[in-house]
């Protein structure tokens, strides 16, 4: 148990757990833990049922590469996008802040992260090989790169459009709105409209 509190060994675990999510400090934390002690018996075991299944309930779509519950995502199985544009994207959560938006009916690729020299992340470590093996067999007219606007983000974006040239294969980037250095998946849907709606075609 952490030395500086008092909390009881099972209360500060599951504050240490909450830490771990990402925006969440130790005063958020606390209040979510204490938040859960005012549950009904009943909802907190459901709760917890939900968490522990999270692994066996979710896995990676075999197409591309977002969030599912069976072999392909909704998506992808939807036959009123798009399937000629394509926007890739980094991870899962970005594609949820591009479907609130509603601005985009196209499909999408996940990278499953971004070139990342100082986090040992290259090439090698993303789902290029699978963008590749997709457009060598389905019918693409544009590809969207919707990468972060960091340095990161743009060396990803950079990596992405020098590996899949290819003749008549319209490979934009997506501009206003997105502000330099900025994360897309903290945009909001107004900002992502604009940023889809204005991007630019890399030459």
């Amino acid at each position: 148990m952490s030395a500086h509190t008092e909390y009881p060994e099972a209360l500060e675990l599951l504050v240490q757990a909450f830490v771990r999510l990402p925006g969440i400090g130790r005063r958020t934390a606390e209040r979510l833990v204490f938040s859960l002690l005012d549950w009904e018996p009943e909802l907190l075991a459901e709760f917890g049922r939900r968490l522990a299944n999270l692994p066996n309930a979710i896995r990676i779509c075999s197409n591309c590469g977002n969030l599912a519950d069976r072999e392909k995502c909704a998506i992808c199985l939807d036959s009123g996008r798009d399937p000629s544009l394509i926007c890739v994207v980094e991870s899962p959560a970005q594609i949820m802040v591009i479907e609130r938006a509603r601005c985009f009916h196209g499909i999408y690729h996940v990278l499953g992260g971004r070139i990342s020299p100082l986090d040992g992340r290259g090439p090698d470590d993303l789902r290029i090989g699978q963008l590749l093996d997709r457009l060598a067999v389905e019918s693409v007219r544009e590809l969207i790169l919707a990468t972060g606007a960091d340095v990161e983000g743009e060396a990803t974006a950079s990596y992405v459009r020098e590996s899949v040239k290819r003749s008549g294969l319209r490979i934009s980037r997506i501009a206003f709105g997105i502000p330099v250095g900025g994360d897309i998946g903290y945009a909001d849907s107004a900002t992502i409209s604009m940023a889809i709606g204005s991007r630019h075609e890399i030459t």
